[in-house]
């Protein structure tokens, strides 16, 4: 798709309905962003608590298998938040969005850190033991998660 075909599209994005009932209202986008950043809270936490035990900094008497367990439906809680309030707030500024660096660096590591949370990290966590690998795969997710929200909070200053 060429970029005037997207710039078409985000540009129907922020005119649409939602979109512009958010960018309207005086108070609607600061409390979806307060809810955006509760579920950035809890998801962070599910990802620090997973990814810190799988590098060997936390609970280490438990392990990896348990702990990413208990983690699992916290981080899904926290992305489901995260997702439902992050479209309505990209909708209300999506020319912006479309023209942030920073934007376009979150999106790309929060698909990545989902496909590697999903598709790398909890499954070989699940079934693996302790070892570099592991310590590996930590450090990753880790990295993608804080590049995600480092980035998604330097969209406001772009």
């Amino acid at each position: 798709m060429e970029s005037s075909q997207l710039l078409e599209i985000i540009y129907l994005l922020e005119d649409s309905f939602i979109g512009e009932y958010v960018r309207g209202s005086l108070w609607l986008f600061p409390v979806i962003q307060s809810f955006h950043l509760l579920g950035l809270g809890i998801l962070g936490g599910a990802v620090v608590i997973g990814d810190l035990r799988l590098v060997g900094l936390l609970f280490k008497s438990e392990s990896i298998s348990y702990v990413i367990t208990q983690t699992k439906s916290v981080f899904n809680f926290g992305l489901i938040l995260l997702i439902s309030t992050g479209i309505p707030l990209f909708l209300s500024e999506a020319v912006k969005c479309y023209y942030s660096r920073a934007f376009w660096i979150k999106i790309s590591c929060l698909i990545l850190g989902i496909l590697f949370v999903y598709l790398v990290r909890n499954p070989i966590a699940l079934n693996k033991g302790e070892g570099v690998y592991m310590k590996i795969i930590g450090f990753v997710s880790f990295s993608l998660w804080v590049v995600t929200a480092a980035s998604g909070r330097w969209i406001g200053f772009s």
